[in-house]
Parts: structure tokens; sequence; C-alpha cells
């Protein structure tokens, strides 16, 4: 069964493909991940499968790219079948990850977790989207895949732009709307944003989480109660009304995140941009014209954000001791100080030992986060086709055609239905 046709696989992995070489040898090692060749996380890697093949000579390693979304749609298929690989990169959380550990599709990883030290990395925060219950639920049951970086929303900010207009990084959700008042009375448009993906929702749950404490974020990620729609009514009425203040354009409903509402901010137009660190190797690339930074939303706890996606074994795989070696590379203080001097979050590097601007500050930022647990992951986590219903219901409210009643209306349908079949 050819369910994915083979991509060109980048420069980097030459050395580790010959054809003639691989014709010879007995043993072969399949590795997939869905991370873009130029990210910091792709190079890492790479570097550690050259590590891996200089240990093992006679292992032939095939690497093959895939997209996130071939995963998301065909995962289970894929697992359940003679053609998952050895180890693979994995979305996280109940719907993805959740769902075919619940399906018995996955290796177990307890023992390896404690063995080789996996457990005196990962912090308690950093490892609970590791577990997962027989229900598919995060937080407890079996360790069914590793995370090796993190990642997290925060505010992108033009440093130019604040000093000209005499803006000072805020640190209370006060502060914050003084800033976004203070360009709009000079004919700036605050904050970039777009509604057509996950830029929409990643925005409106970190207002949310300005409202949120442990019950709620816990209740909610794990669906342990029927939606408490506080928070969202709060988050949904605020970007109402910075919609109606001019702080959100209305044309952010034809934007996407990447590829739109990200351009607005690399090109100097807006000033703010609230979104993710997957943005780093981008701005730190094409941003010329101008100084830049981050600074964490402020909110009492929680950021929007989660480790990364994990490394999983498959049930199937026929080489699992190369793949716990794999991950024990990935996991190594060195790699994960490449990692973070290519510009990563990654997730166990030295501060000390990163030299790269945008990778020093991200560990620095992820480690705050993480280290007073406020992770507060996603909101489309928790109910399938979440993603999709607040992509469409946050548009409704930027374009005026849902209230702030009707959308938290919405979501507590959707999440209270899946929440009493728990």
């Amino acid at each position: 069964m050819n369910m994915f046709s083979k991509l060109a696989i980048t420069a980097g992995m030459s050395l580790l493909l010959a054809a003639g070489v691989a014709q010879a040898q007995s043993k072969t090692f399949n590795v997939w991940w869905f991370e873009l060749p130029d990210t910091a996380q792709a190079k890492a890697w790479t570097q550690a499968l050259s590590e891996l093949k200089a240990k093992h000579p006679d292992v032939t390693i095939n690497f093959e790219q895939k997209t996130f979304e071939q995963l998301q749609k065909a995962g289970s298929l894929i697992l359940n079948s003679d053609q998952a690989p050895d180890v693979l990169e994995y979305n996280k959380g109940n719907a993805t990850a959740g769902l075919v550990a619940s399906q018995g599709l996955l290796t177990p990883l307890d023992d390896q977790f404690k063995a080789r030290g996996w457990d005196k990395i990962l912090n308690e925060t950093n490892s609970q989207l590791s577990k997962y219950d027989g229900n598919g639920i995060y937080g407890s049951g079996p360790i069914i895949g590793i995370p090796v970086y993190g990642e997290f929303v925060s505010v992108f900010y033009n440093i130019d732009m604040f000093q000209a207009n005499g803006v000072k990084v805020p640190t209370t959700l006060d502060e914050f709307e003084a800033a976004l008042d203070t360009f709009k009375k000079k004919g700036i448009t605050p904050l970039a944003y777009g509604t057509v993906d996950s830029n929409a929702q990643h925005l409106l749950y970190t207002l949310a989480l300005t409202k949120a404490d442990d019950t709620w974020v816990k209740n909610y990620q794990g669906l342990k109660a029927p939606l408490d729609t506080k928070p969202f009514l709060f988050a949904a009425q605020t970007i109402v009304d910075w919609v109606n203040k001019g702080y959100i354009s209305k044309d952010s409903t034809g934007l996407k995140g990447t590829g739109g509402a990200d351009n607005l901010f690399s090109s100097g137009k807006s000033p703010m941009f609230v979104s993710g660190t997957w943005n780093n190797g981008n701005f730190a690339t094409n941003i010329k014209n101008f100084k830049w930074s981050q600074f964490i939303f402020p909110t009492p706890k929680y950021s929007t954000g989660s480790t990364g996606n994990l490394f999983m074994v498959p049930k199937g795989s026929k080489n699992k001791d190369l793949s716990y070696e794999f991950i024990d590379l990935v996991l190594s203080k060195e790699n994960q100080n490449l990692q973070a001097n290519l510009g990563g979050v990654a997730i166990a590097a030295d501060p000390a030992t990163v030299t790269d601007e945008v990778g020093k500050r991200n560990v620095e930022l992820f480690n705050q986060i993480s280290s007073k647990g406020g992770l507060g992951f996603y909101p489309d986590w928790p109910v399938p086709g979440y993603y999709e219903l607040l992509i469409q219901a946050t548009t409704g409210l930027v374009n005026g055609s849902t209230t702030p009643d009707q959308f938290v209306a919405r979501l507590k349908k959707a999440y209270d239905d899946v929440q009493a079949a728990q």
C-alpha cells in the first residue's frame, strides 16, 4: 500500500543515503518528520541522524519528509499498517496523539523514559503531553511520545515603532490596551491579525487565559466538566471591542496568520503580532529594516503553547532500539544547544551556551513559562472539529455576524456534547 510518494530529501540528508550502499545493507531505519528542512528542528534532527549513521555504518537510514496534513488525516491508518516507520514526529494532544494511543498503535516508552534518563531532562510540565489514558486523554497513562522542543504564543513587536511612539513593553492587560490605543491615535492599526487559520484562535485563547485559573485550564483541556464559558466570553467581547476601536482591522477576515498577517508585521505596517515561535525563522531571515523582539502576553500564569510535537515509536517498528537511540541523540545537550543556536525553541538547552539571539530568547521565555507550569496548550485540542469551529466563529466575531453570546453558545454546545460522553 503506497500511501504517500516520497519527497525529495534535502541536501543535508545526502550523506545518509546512497543507493549502492542501501542495496548492500540488511537493516533499514525508517524515520519520518514534517518539520520543513529550513527549520531549526529539522536541521538539528538531521545532525542527529548523521551521528546515528556514524555509530551504525551498517544501517541504511531512510528519511521521508511528510506534511502535517498527511499525518493529521491518515495517521491512524498508516500506523495500523506495514507502512509505519520506525520512529516519527506526530502531533500531540487528545484528538491526535491521544487517538492513536487509545487504539494501541504505539510502543509504551515508560521503561525507556527512566532507563535512559529522559525523566531527568523533561520535567512534569514538559512531559504531561507524553501520557494518554485509555480514552486518549492527556496527563495520565502510559508514555507514548517524547517531546524534544517547545513552542509558545507570544507578542512579536517592532522595537523601532515602540520607541518612535513612546510605547513601553506592557506588563498588564491594561497597559497592553493602552499601547494599542496609542498606536491607533497615531493612525496605525496596531495588531496584525488573520482569522483564516490558527492565528484567530491563538489570540482568542490567549485573552481567555487572562481570566483562567488552574482549575479552568485542567477542566477545559481534560474534558473534566461542562464548559465554563466566562473566559471565552471575555475573550470574544474583547476581540469585538478591539475591532470596533480599530485595533484590529475588519480586513483580518481575509487573512491567514501565515502568509498574510505575518507579512503585515514583517513589512513594518503593524507594530504587534500575537503568534507562535514558528515565525522566528521567517522573521530572523526576512526582517532587515527594523529591530524586533518578543514578550510574553500579560496573563496571570498561562500562555498559549506547549511542548512540541512528539517523537513516537509505532507498535510495528522493526528497529525500536535504534529509535530509542535516535531520541537519545535529539535530547542530548549538544543537539539541544545546536537547535537553540539555530533559532529554535530547544526544550533542554543550556541558555549560557546559546549565542544566537533568537534562540537564546526563546529558551529563556519558554523556561519562564514552563517553570511556573504555565503551558496552557491550545484551544482546539479537547474536541474533534474544534479547530474549524473556532476559526469560523472567530471570523464571525470580526465581521460582525456573530455576537459574543452566540460565539460561546456554539463553543459550549460542541464541547459539552463530547464532554458528556466521557
